[in-house]
């Protein structure tokens, strides 16, 4: 029987090439990125932190097995991040994985790490039922580590790891310093702000009293609500501060909010002349706005007492932001008790640039202010549109940048039982300010990378809101239907050309 060497070489050739595939495959390492926002593409302060390491980080992830496909997921995608940081680090990335679950020894070392298990839900034959898994990792550069305790859906895994490798290998941090002396707002009041700053900041706090100037050392100043007059020798140890080029962030207070006597309070910082020669003014009002968070109110309602939640609009909600580094990925920034900056351009020496606007329904309240809580607010309440609350200043000679936002309690997380946990966008942006003021511009954009929130208009009327509701529900219906009519339909006539052929050949 003859052999057929064609069908042989054309074995023998698919092989070479699957070969050849595998081994460029182990050089090459690429990825394709179709989400909107290049969630799966690593930033490029991702790469130049990778790229400057020069001795090996060990990261050692602790999983359960066996999750559930959401979850394991979570899994998939942090294996994937790894692999490609290894990569790009030329190997000073190293990791594996453990699971906890599988012995007591690995659960104990797990759980002295900084890792405890969480509960989650898995489906057994038609049944939910509870069970305790693993789902986080250390990061580990000589005799430091930090701990990541909970990586989970949706999170910002490229941030979590590269601030983590970044805080535990870099020598060198840049010294940020709060000012104190006239009842700023206290270090033990922003925990969530420290923990975030820590990673790549050096934090500590000055008083200029006693000073001849600043220490050339400190490369941001962050003065947050002052309720004393900031007296003039200090202004103008602020103000040659940033004439020689430093950086300043201002988070003032105009007036306060008292809750406890429904009115607002006219706060004098000082700072006059300093915020005058910056081309900047606070006005001594307070921004309402349609757009707002809620109190609760108690309220009789019958025979209960309930707590109700009520619309305060003197609580704005900011979500108009400008195309600026310090708003970049900031979506959502709640503001208590926020006045309205006006620009004067009366020194061309600094250029002002918004950052934060309030939103297209909001007004100036002026003092005296008395607050209503009972109140039924209106549209004709809201005259006003986009009012300036937050800037940025550059002088283009000194390289000198000054931030100023003109509310000094929206990162501010209280104490005691006054302590509230902040939403994220609260705390990024006064991160992102002080990276912008510093120079790590690239962390801005690590810090917000992550899926955006897509909100439909609040504004639009109920029968536009109603199609979008049911068209997200028929269409894909439609769509299926309409794909298996078209499929019916090539199939009917193939089988129409099928017996028109074999007909076609019996009757030759």
């Amino acid at each position: 029987m003859p052999v057929n060497y064609k069908h042989h070489f054309g074995f023998f050739v698919i092989i070479l090439i699957l070969l050849a595939g595998i081994i460029v495959s182990q050089k090459l390492f690429f990825r394709i990125d179709l989400t909107d926002d290049r969630r799966f593409t690593l930033s490029n302060a991702t790469q130049v932190i990778l790229s400057e390491l020069k001795e090996s980080v060990k990261i050692r992830a602790y999983f359960s097995k066996e999750l559930p496909p959401d979850i394991a997921r979570v899994k998939d995608e942090f294996i994937d991040f790894l692999v490609e940081y290894s990569k790009l680090s030329n190997g000073n990335i190293t990791f594996e994985f453990i699971n906890p679950n599988e012995n007591k020894e690995a659960e104990s070392e797990a759980q002295r790490a900084g890792i405890a298990p969480v509960i989650i839900n898995v489906r057994e034959r038609d049944q939910i039922k509870q069970q305790l898994a693993y789902l986080g990792a250390v990061v580990q550069f000589r005799d430091k580590q930090k701990v990541i305790p909970l990586i989970q859906n949706n999170s910002s895994i490229e941030y979590e790891l590269s601030s983590a490798i970044k805080e535990i290998s870099n020598s060198s941090k840049k010294k940020i310093a709060f000012l104190h002396g006239q009842r700023e707002t206290n270090l033990t009041e922003i925990p969530q702000l420290l923990e975030q700053l820590n990673v790549l900041y050096d934090l500590d706090t000055i008083s200029l009293h006693n000073k001849m100037e600043i220490p050339s050392q400190i490369k941001a100043i962050i003065i947050a609500s002052p309720q004393d007059s900031i007296d003039k020798t200090i202004e103008e140890k602020l103000d040659a501060f940033i004439s020689s080029g430093g950086r300043v962030l201002f988070a003032l207070n105009k007036i306060n909010g008292d809750f406890s006597s429904a009115t607002g309070i006219n706060i004098n910082f000082g700072l006059d002349k300093l915020l005058s020669k910056l081309n900047v003014r606070i006005e001594d009002k307070l921004i309402i706005d349609a757009s707002c968070s809620s109190v609760m109110v108690r309220q009789q309602q019958g025979n209960f007492i309930m707590n109700t939640p009520i619309n305060f609009p003197y609580i704005p909600i900011a979500t108009k932001f400008a195309d600026h580094p310090v708003a970049s990925g900031v979506e959502a920034v709640v503001f208590p008790f926020i006045s309205p900056i006006v620009i004067l351009k009366k020194n061309p020496e600094f250029v002002v640039k918004p950052i934060v606007f309030s939103s297209e329904k909001s007004e100036e309240i002026k003092m005296p202010i008395n607050f209503d809580i009972t109140k039924n607010w209106n549209e004709n309440d809201f005259t006003k549109s986009s009012l300036l609350i937050g800037v940025s200043i550059e002088n283009t000679v000194s390289r000198a940048k000054v931030v100023l936002f003109s509310d000094g309690d929206f990162f501010v997380n209280g104490v005691n039982q006054q302590s509230q946990q902040l939403q994220p966008d609260n705390i990024n942006l006064v991160s992102n300010a002080i990276d912008w003021l510093c120079d790590d511009t690239g962390l801005i954009e690590l810090r917000t990378k992550g899926v955006s929130t897509r909100p439909i208009n609040s504004n639009l009327d109920e029968t536009s809101k109603n199609f979008i509701k049911y068209s997200n529900f028929i269409l894909p219906i439609f769509l299926i239907i309409l794909f298996g009519f078209f499929r019916y339909r090539k199939n009917h006539r193939s089988r129409e050309i099928l017996k028109n052929t074999f007909y076609a050949k019996n009757e030759f």
